[in-house]
């Protein structure tokens, strides 16, 4: 049986990270490599979750990444995570990544998905996070949708 922790209030904002994409980060038609676009997601995911629970994460899966856009070299690739489901020791946070030139700053969709964070104490097991509490209707979808993924994941891997 796991300790309970104590937790302050819940820090919902999101995270949004920022990076260029340089020549090495790119394949040969010039465009961000999809290990490079998830690494970014995931790092922005854990800090998302982190910046909630005030816990340390690591991840435990993924929903599916969709990609509809390529970031491509020289732009800069925008990450934007934001918690929308926990259970007992689970965050979901969903993840959406934008492409943008420097010359306009406009933003364009590139990927979207759903990753699951695990929070972990000093001796690198499972932890209690706080509940994510929906706070209007969108939210409400949003958390309903992960989980449901978040079951079907877990009944994948046999998990009860």
């Amino acid at each position: 049986m796991m300790p309970p922790m104590i937790f302050g209030e819940p820090d919902r904002s999101p995270v949004t990270l920022l990076e260029e994409i340089f020549p090495g980060d790119t394949n040969a038609y010039g465009t961000a490599f999809g290990g490079k676009i998830l690494e970014l997601i995931d790092r922005a995911a854990g800090l998302a979750a982190s910046r909630f629970a005030r816990a340390s994460f690591v991840t435990a899966s993924l929903d599916a990444i969709h990609f509809v856009g390529p970031v491509r070299q020289g732009e800069v690739a925008e990450v934007e995570a934001r918690v929308v489901y926990t259970s007992s020791r689970t965050c979901g946070v969903r993840v959406r990544v934008f492409g943008m030139d420097k010359s306009s700053w406009e933003r364009r969709d590139c990927c979207e998905g759903l990753m699951f964070m695990v929070a972990v104490g000093p001796d690198g097991r499972a932890v209690s996070v706080p509940r994510f509490e929906p706070q209007n209707d969108q939210e409400q979808r949003e958390f309903d949708n992960a989980a449901t993924v978040h079951r079907r994941m877990r009944g994948r891997k046999g998990v009860r």
